[in-house]
């Protein structure tokens, strides 16, 4: 390794040969060339280490004995980036040969700039947004992110409907996620706790209490293979999202804002409880339980994290949440009826006029 490539990519991966062979395919694609690649491995058993090291000899395979997690392969591949950009990148994405070009331009213009992403569409039908991000990721005050494109299940057709707004978001995907490594040295790395799901929305968070911001580049795009490792409605994926959700909302609030948002949050868990039993088949509302048990057990490691992310902190809540949908997605959406259209343009437009 030389050490002197602008871009180090990191892709986690865990089983799907196809998957990992495409992605590496169209990465090599890519007309910008100064980049070194590293698949961290977390023990797949399907012979995908033998085909990295035959078909993309260029590529450092670092091979885990166990599945660490999207957050901890991640944290790896972080820790051996010799370049000033690091680009997190799910297995199961292809994208064009001006991907790597606009990302790296998109973060070079602004040195506030923490995070980029993508516009982000799904591989299964390229003319819709996919779940994982759409065209960058937003936050309600209650903690439950969406996306520009993307609202709970409902998912837009790309039209170019967000492709003038402004290009700050709160979060960015970590299905494509170019990040400025000194930045990550200064915030930390991602929370290794959260194993998977929502740990980029905690590290982009940080971002912003350190006094920096995320940005979505509609310039470009990736395809993405939602829900390849696991799928929407698996119980253990439901269980991270709400249990993680809880522990960033936690450490990122300032005390007097999370004694505020916190008890109407875990009220809105409880009615989420008794819908899923009366109206669905109950997976949902089991994955909600143990989360709010699991978080009661963990609240001492909790309450040490936030004490370091608090440090953290040059930015005020007030300031932070402007860049907030103001009030419970939840509530616009399912009870005003409101698709993400409509709440991402109304309050981004407000923003941006005062």
């Amino acid at each position: 390794m030389s050490g002197k490539n602008e871009i180090y990519v990191i892709i986690p991966h865990y089983n799907g040969i196809e998957i990992l062979r495409n992605c590496l395919k169209t990465l090599y694609e890519n007309h910008f060339t100064d980049f070194y690649t590293i698949v961290i491995d977390n023990g797949s058993k399907d012979g995908s280490q033998d085909m990295v090291r035959q078909e993309f000899p260029q590529v450092r395979l670092v091979q885990n004995e166990s599945n660490c997690g999207y957050a901890g392969a991640c944290n790896q591949g972080i820790v051996l980036a010799e370049s000033p950009y690091v680009l997190l990148l799910n297995n199961d994405t292809e994208m064009p040969a001006n991907f790597l070009d606009e990302m790296i331009q998109a973060i070079k213009n602004d040195p506030r700039v923490a995070m980029v992403q993508p516009k982000i569409l799904s591989i299964q039908d390229k003319s819709h947004f996919d779940y994982s991000g759409g065209a960058g990721g937003e936050l309600d005050w209650f903690g439950y992110p969406f996306a520009r494109g993307r609202i709970f299940d409902d998912v837009e057709k790309d039209t170019g409907q967000y492709d003038g707004l402004d290009q700050r978001v709160f979060w960015t995907s970590g299905c494509a996620l170019l990040l400025r490594k000194s930045i990550i040295e200064e915030i930390g790395t991602l929370d290794e706790d959260f194993f998977a799901h929502q740990e980029e929305i905690d590290l982009n968070w940080r971002a912003q209490l350190a006094g920096y911001y995320n940005i979505v580049t509609t310039k470009t795009h990736i395809y993405h293979y939602s829900g390849y490792t696991l799928k929407g409605d698996n119980q253990r994926k439901m269980y991270l999202n709400h249990r993680n959700n809880l522990i960033m909302m936690i450490k990122n609030y300032s005390g007097l804002r999370l004694m505020l948002l916190l008890p109407l949050r875990l009220f809105m868990e409880i009615l989420t409880i008794f819908a899923d039993l009366l109206f669905w088949e109950g997976k949902r509302a089991r994955a909600v339980v143990k989360a709010m048990i699991d978080l009661t057990k963990q609240i001492g490691p909790i309450r040490r994290k936030r004490k370091q992310v608090q440090k953290l902190r040059c930015v005020s809540d007030r300031q932070i949440m402007k860049n907030m949908y103001p009030g419970s997605v939840v509530f616009a959406h399912f009870v005003r009826k409101r698709d993400a259209q409509e709440c991402v343009l109304k309050f981004r437009k407000r923003m941006a006029s005062g």
